[in-house]
């Protein structure tokens, strides 16, 4: 099910951000992007449309998704 970003409070939406990007492990390329940066990233992302804000009922999480993968 997709969350409406525009519905949760800032906090909560820069909390799941920062928590997604956690998850995703170390950045092990040429250079190491900043935190800040891929909260950035993936705010903008979700801002324009082409990343969502993803609640699994089945695994009971909350996950940031690219939307067109998504609606496949």
């Amino acid at each position: 099910m997709i969350i409406p970003w525009q519905d949760l409070e800032p906090t909560t939406l820069d909390n799941i951000i920062e928590s997604v990007i956690l998850r995703e492990g170390t950045d092990y390329g040429v250079e190491e992007i900043p935190l800040a940066q891929k909260k950035a990233q993936l705010l903008t992302k979700i801002r324009n449309g082409s990343a969502v804000v993803v609640w699994s009922e089945l695994h009971e999480s909350i996950d940031i998704k690219d939307k067109m993968e998504f609606l496949k």
